[in-house]
């Protein structure tokens, strides 16, 4: 399972002459690691697992030591460990819809993180309409403005959201932002900073059929410094279940 790498050392009790005493240090488990986040997190902060590429064991393993979401980045990976979890937790998609997905996404998830566009967040609404429930969505902020990654950018998302609180079966319930890498943690503050600002922003506005709640932001490097910058949802992954292979 995940956690620190064994280690042992041979080192002589003093009560038997000759005899070797072997202390051996366990590896810290999935459980013992999401008893600690939850025990850390501050009242009201929701933690969701972020699942990607983790093995649906692994993933059984931390809902059953009191994870409450999963979140994941790929539907098909997704869809396999639904089939082990079910319903047990809510399911969050935190990585890049393609809009082929979006049907089996509706299907699974309990709540869509990373919606950054009208196309995609039409489709959506499609979707559920047919399926004849309503999807809480977040909307993605690209605070680091890189060209090459998704999301929308801070001066643009309340057009966005406006235009999209014009569907049905969609509702905005707050924003996520995935922020660039950084050399050192603590360069992540700024894009935290501007979310935070666009998400008060937004909710001083009041839009009808949109629910400012949720602030989304850091992952296992970064989360203690977004929750400082009003994080209510960390997405938190390896700190749960070790580093990928």
């Amino acid at each position: 399972m995940a956690g620190a790498t064994i280690a042992a050392a041979g080192r002589s009790s003093g009560k038997s002459p000759g005899r070797t005493t072997v202390e051996v240090e366990l590896p810290v488990t999935i459980a013992q690691n999401v008893r600690q986040i939850l025990d850390e997190l501050p009242a009201g902060v929701q933690l969701v697992a972020a699942a990607k590429t983790r093995e649906h064991l692994e993933v059984l393993e931390a809902v059953e030591a009191g994870i409450k979401i999963v979140g994941e980045n790929y539907v098909q990976e997704a869809e396999k460990a639904y089939q082990v979890v079910g319903d047990r937790v809510e399911w969050h998609f935190i990585g890049h819809l393609q809009k082929n997905k979006v049907k089996k996404a509706v299907e699974i998830f309990d709540m869509i993180e990373t919606v950054d566009s009208i196309e995609i967040a039409g489709e959506i609404d499609k979707r559920c309409a047919r399926a004849g429930k309503t999807m809480p969505v977040l909307i993605e902020i690209n605070s680091g403005r890189e060209e090459q990654k998704s999301g929308v950018y801070p001066e643009d998302a309340e057009r966005l959201i406006r235009e999209i609180a014009t569907l049905k079966n969609i509702r905005v319930m707050g924003l996520m932002t995935m922020g660039p890498l950084v050399g050192q943690t603590e360069d992540s503050r700024p894009y935290f900073i501007e979310t935070r600002k666009v998400f008060d922003r937004i909710k001083e506005i009041n839009l009808p059929n949109v629910k400012v709640k949720y602030l989304s932001m850091g992952m296992t490097d970064s989360y203690r410094i977004a929750l400082e910058e009003g994080a209510n949802v960390v997405r938190i992954g390896s700190r749960i279940f070790g580093e990928r292979a």
